[in-house]
């Protein structure tokens, strides 16, 4: 008979807490953490997944609120076969550039330009503070700015510059670009934010060693800074994409889709089918294909960055 000395007790005789961790959950801990996870499952299931299964049905209809006739797959052939279809995806996709090229990049900028610096804080605020306005402000704002008789127009004319003077909102592409500055204007503040959680996380230790190296500006945040902030980009990028795909508010109140529909987004479609025009199988029909393209995007841009994270 072999004799264990306590150390090799211990060794073979793992405590039963470790034991448990490392074998199969039991039913009992399954049913627990199921029961938790019942009520949120439920309210995603109420409040999303069910309205979006009555809007695919619903696409396959001509439904005008009082009558509803099965339409099969036309209300799709007709969205993809009018002829404003290839503006209002092509103005989608300017929104998903010109928000990716700009609140990204300042935010970015402002974020690591400011971080540290004595008076920081006060340079950053002023860039979040448009962040806490909702979107219908923000387009009073710049309505105000903006119209032809506004701000902008009359600054140009002070300076001397009224032969720059133009209507901004009159006109595609330029609405559009101009309704994409304002919305950076006010989307900014939360790419800064979200940076500088991301800054404030980096090692200094790690910061340090790259300069007693001889690291410094371009090439330290270059090198050490930007790939440390991986993560939280990930993050500030997938926001902007799905809220530029979103983008209704601030381009409705500015210029409601117009002139005609020049200025038209998806999002935008899918309110005037639906609540302009009352067609509310063609709206649904947009809602479904916004849907697909928001979440395809965001799957696509997610599943690259975890892949080579």
């Amino acid at each position: 008979m072999s004799v264990l000395t306590p150390a090799a007790a211990d060794v073979a005789a793992p405590e039963p807490s470790v034991a448990r961790t490392t074998g199969r959950r039991s039913p009992r801990l399954v049913l627990t953490i199921a029961l938790f996870l019942l009520p949120a499952v439920a309210l995603v299931a109420v409040l999303m997944i069910l309205p979006f299964l009555e809007t695919i049905y619903r696409s396959f209809f001509v439904d005008n609120g009082f009558t509803r006739t099965w339409a099969g797959v036309d209300n799709y052939v007709t969205l993809f076969t009018s002829a404003g279809f290839g503006q209002t995806v092509l103005n989608t996709l300017m929104w998903v550039a010109g928000t990716l090229a700009l609140p990204v990049v300042i935010g970015l900028l402002v974020a690591v330009g400011t971080h540290g610096l004595r008076w920081g804080n006060a340079a950053r605020f002023s860039l979040v503070l448009p962040y806490a306005l909702s979107g219908a402000a923000t387009a009073v704002v710049w309505t105000f700015v903006l119209r032809d008789d506004g701000a902008l127009n009359g600054g140009l004319a002070a300076l001397g510059l009224a032969d720059l003077q133009q209507g901004w909102l009159l006109h595609w592409p330029l609405n559009t670009v101009v309704m994409i500055l304002a919305s950076t204007w006010q989307g900014t503040g939360v790419a800064v934010i979200l940076f500088l959680i991301g800054l404030q996380a980096i090692p200094p230790s790690t910061v340090e060693a790259a300069r007693l190296d001889g690291a410094s500006g371009v090439r330290l945040f270059w090198h050490i800074t930007l790939p440390q902030l991986r993560p939280i980009t990930v993050v500030v990028v997938g926001i902007s994409v799905v809220n530029s795909l979103k983008t209704f508010d601030i381009v409705w109140l500015l210029t409601q889709g117009g002139p005609g529909t020049a200025s038209e987004t998806l999002a935008l479609s899918m309110y005037r089918e639906t609540f302009t025009l009352a067609r509310y199988g063609a709206g649904a029909a947009v809602a479904v294909v916004l849907t697909l393209v928001v979440v395809a995007a965001s799957w696509i841009y997610l599943r690259r960055q975890l892949r080579t994270s």
